[in-house]
């Protein structure tokens, strides 16, 4: 199937709901896929003496997990730490000092693993940050680290993190070559000259580079009757071929899976190589759980919001409607799963 393009992003309200960002969903629901496949859980345990611990991370932040269900924070961050700045694809991952959060998700899973659902944050989303009192856009707070942009979260809109993961680029582009890259059709030729993003018409194999571009891209452009024209979604359309990926990716590393379990390697020494994971987390008993989730099918949302200019700062307010406080109370454990939900398949 192409590629469509979806309406403009750039009107004052938001559409309401079931998107979600990939980058980090991609690796997360992969590496929980391949941890219930034959013969992977020995090599799981194995490999979790190699996933990382956020250092200096204030467990105090997190809510104890005593209710119906566990709130996963998933932040896919901008971190350089292990990018080699001579590469060929380091342009893609960019130059910026500190670390910012590209994507964030709250993951719900149901207590019975018989659900879950992803609920979407806009990293520009204009928040009070819990350790300072002053108002920023939401992924400025994890530059002063996981546990403050959980806190902030939980201030903010009153949902309780039970537990923390984070991936960076480098393990986005690992798990694609992990599987032997991607393949994504195209209708035309296209282009983003900010990701680096540039392939032909046609259903292409992407490797790690441009696998990460494609998620990426903000500049998305298409060559149509010899001229360039950029799609006018913005983030929106970065959020739906992030979604489009999503649903390929897991697909294909399934495949794989089933037919080359060796597979699984790989794909655990990317998460090796670029996980961090609150000090709480049990990697083994989060992966029994959400394998059983990820293979029902996972219902997105995200928060209706609206633009505007704070004292220059291009940012997003969240919205006082009836659907966002439906989709937060159930993210919050006091309201049921808002219907009727897209579904994007495990």
């Amino acid at each position: 199937m192409y590629e469509t393009n979806a309406g403009s992003h750039d009107s004052t309200r938001d559409r309401p709901r079931r998107r979600t960002s990939a980058p980090l969903g991609i690796l997360f629901a992969v590496v929980v896929a391949a941890s219930g496949s034959v013969g992977a859980i020995s090599a799981f345990e194995r490999s979790t003496g190699d996933i990382a611990q956020f250092e200096d991370f204030d467990v105090e932040e997190l809510a104890p997990v005593d209710g119906p269900a566990v709130n996963y924070l998933l932040i896919g961050s901008d971190s350089r730490e292990g990018v080699d700045p001579n590469a060929p694809d380091a342009a893609v991952v960019g130059d910026v000092s500190g670390r910012r959060s590209d994507t964030i998700m709250i993951l719900r899973q149901e207590e019975d693993g018989n659900g879950a659902a992803i609920l979407s944050l806009n990293r520009d989303l204009w928040v009070t940050h819990a350790d300072t009192g002053r108002q920023q856009r939401i992924n400025a707070a994890y530059n002063r680290g996981a546990d403050v942009l959980a806190a902030t979260i939980t201030a903010e809109y009153g949902i309780p993190i039970n537990h923390v993961v984070d991936i960076n680029f480098v393990g986005f582009e690992s798990l694609v070559e992990a599987i032997g890259g991607v393949t994504i059709c195209f209708e035309f030729e296209t282009r983003d000259t900010g990701s680096g993003l540039a392939q032909p018409p046609g259903c292409n194999r992407l490797d790690g580079a441009q696998a990460l571009a494609y998620a990426r891209g903000r500049n998305y452009e298409e060559l149509r009757d010899g001229d360039w024209r950029k799609e006018p979604t913005a983030d929106l359309g970065r959020v739906l071929r992030q979604q489009n990926f999503l649903r390929i990716a897991v697909d294909e590393a399934l495949n794989k899976l089933a037919g080359d379990p060796s597979v699984v390697r790989g794909l655990l020494d990317a998460a090796g190589q670029s996980l961090v994971l609150d000090p709480n987390l049990d990697p083994i008993s989060a992966a029994g759980t959400l394998k059983k989730a990820f293979a029902t099918g996972l219902n997105t949302f995200t928060l209706q919001a609206e633009g505007a200019n704070i004292d220059g700062n291009s940012v997003l307010l969240a919205l006082d409607t009836p659907e966002n406080t439906a989709v937060l109370d159930y993210f919050r454990g006091f309201g049921a799963l808002p219907v009727p939900p897209t579904t994007i398949p495990g």
